[in-house]
């Protein structure tokens, strides 16, 4: 597995690094046999959160034996500086660590968020007491919002900044990119296959790494999945002009309204499981699975049909979509 600095932190950390999320859903018995694969493979870059339920603990139990192979990341929600250290005290004790190589401000979405999170008293006070103490190592941050990361790449105290890229999604990725490389700030990738909507995930990281990028986290929850994502770097080899138009044609499928499946549109007051309407209803529209994503739709404890129209999925939305109008079009195919 080929590795890159992660900026002024000076970590050399693997080009395909571990995305946290989709190990939720994975039992533990499982989960533990892929994170061993997966540093077996070379990965040794692991991203998870506060917020990701049962993530930390699952990627903690392998991680803790095997902690000089791994970096780990983690974020928090917390915006003051006592919620923040409550935080990250409860990810060290999830994960069995004594410190954590990088935790991120997760999520900063406006303006407000990021003034409080700066302020006295704000969640970055108590990123920096952890740091001095020795619970974590390095400071990054997350988001979705190309105007505010780019305000917090100024910061000196912030190393690392991960946002979404991939060939369907680099609105103001070229900016940060630029000012990353002013400021040494490592770039980490989330999303690089835009939720698991495009189908050669080979390509999608390929084109990716062709930038200026220190690691790609793509999640996975299948030894299928974390075989085939490792691939992509082992030998970073450009895409060729064949593959580019292979991928640009699934780009043009995608189009820019569909859901990534970042979950920030959760919980629903409904119980909704909003991504996984949409991401069956993307098997009906892109993958002709119609029967298959119908079948699996009645499955869902509460289907879209459910939705009162309430609107604060919307207002989490750090994409705007229309959210509402979407369940009621996938309810009418899916149905």
């Amino acid at each position: 597995m080929r590795c890159r600095v992660l900026g002024r932190t000076g970590l050399q950390v693997s080009v395909i690094g571990f995305g946290g999320i989709p190990i939720q859903r994975v039992p533990a018995s499982e989960a533990g046999s892929l994170i061993h694969r997966a540093l077996d493979l070379g990965i040794n870059f692991f991203d998870t959160a506060r917020g990701y339920t049962d993530s930390e603990a699952k990627l903690g139990s392998v991680l803790r034996q095997r902690r000089n192979e791994a970096i780990i990341a983690t974020k928090s929600m917390a915006r003051t500086a006592g919620d923040m250290a409550s935080d990250i005290r409860a990810s060290l004790k999830a994960m069995g660590v004594d410190y954590i190589d990088l935790y991120q401000l997760h999520n900063i979405k406006n303006k407000a968020a990021l003034e409080r999170v700066l302020s006295p008293g704000g969640a970055l006070t108590a990123l920096q007491q952890a740091r001095e103490a020795g619970l974590i190592r390095h400071i990054g941050i997350t988001g979705h919002i190309k105007d505010f990361l780019l305000e917090a790449l100024q910061i000196p105290e912030i190393e690392t900044v991960q946002f979404p890229f991939n060939p369907v999604e680099s609105n103001g990725v070229r900016e940060l990119l630029e000012l990353s490389v002013q400021t040494e700030t490592g770039v980490i990738i989330m999303k690089p296959l835009a939720g698991g909507a495009f189908s050669n995930a080979n390509l999608a990281l390929r084109f990716v790494l062709e930038h200026h990028v220190s690691t790609v986290i793509p999640g996975m929850d299948s030894l299928q999945q974390l075989e085939d994502n490792v691939k992509a770097g082992l030998h970073l080899l450009p895409l060729s002009a064949q593959e580019r138009k292979v991928l640009e044609e699934e780009t043009g499928q995608l189009g820019a309204a569909f859901c990534r499946r970042c979950e920030y549109c959760r919980p629903c007051r409904q119980g909704i499981d909003i991504p996984s309407v949409f991401l069956l209803d993307g098997y009906y529209r892109r993958y002709n699975l119609q029967e298959w994503a119908r079948e699996r739709y009645r499955g869902l404890k509460t289907t879209a049909d459910q939705c009162i129209g309430c609107g604060e999925c919307e207002e989490r939305c750090p994409y705007h979509l229309p959210i509402r109008e979407m369940l009621v079009e996938a309810s009418g195919r899916l149905a």
